[in-house]
């Protein structure tokens, strides 16, 4: 079961959202709706997660997480809680600072309902950074150097253990994401290096 994890303010019915889950047919694909609360996202997710992993079905049971910007913060989070795989598209590297410019009311890009977004939220943020911590095989990271709203470099620098894809032009939404399905495909499915000792 593939994770899909939506950016700031988007949702299930995002653009990407809805792309990657059409483009997607080899595995079961579930792309939640994230609450705007850190907290409660992270919460949800874990339970999610752990439900997920209990199950007999063995399409379920295999988690692996696809995260977009913030998405893409949470799910390095999640992937070194739980040891799962993940992708990691254009993400947020230190999203309570980057956000902290949208303090106040801010609207959903696919309802434009109003929530807001205060300092409390920037502090649970902060909580699940996990600075340069090397997860090494588990993530596949791809960047684009036209991200309008990110520094590439910032996510280059603190994932040097992973696996980087690095394209010239571009946006923040990825443009082209269809032209990877290949290689997180075969991302997903390749054996972890065990290391060495390991019996």
């Amino acid at each position: 079961m593939i994770l899909y994890l939506h950016g700031f303010a988007s949702s299930a019915r995002g653009t990407k959202a809805r792309l990657f889950c059409s483009l997607t047919c080899n595995e079961p694909i579930y792309a939640p709706t994230l609450s705007t609360l850190p907290d409660l996202a992270i919460e949800s997710l874990c339970g999610l997660i752990e439900m997920l992993r209990q199950s007999s079905d063995p399409a379920l049971c295999d988690v692996k997480l696809v995260g977009s910007s913030l998405g893409g913060y949470y799910a390095r989070y999640l992937a070194s809680r739980y040891g799962l795989r993940a992708v990691l598209i254009n993400p947020a590297m230190r999203p309570y600072e980057r956000l902290r410019e949208a303090l106040g009311q801010m609207m959903h890009y696919a309802d434009q309902s109003r929530f807001e977004w205060n300092e409390t939220h920037l502090r649970a943020l902060r909580r699940y950074d996990l600075g340069t911590l090397q997860e090494g095989e588990r993530l596949l990271v791809l960047l684009q150097k036209g991200d309008e709203l990110l520094d590439y470099r910032e996510a280059q620098s603190m994932l040097k253990g992973a696996s980087i894809v690095i394209e010239e032009g571009g946006s923040h939404a990825f443009e082209g994401i269809e032209r990877h399905l290949g290689t997180i495909s075969d991302f997903f499915h390749t054996p972890l290096t065990l290391p060495q000792g390991t019996p």
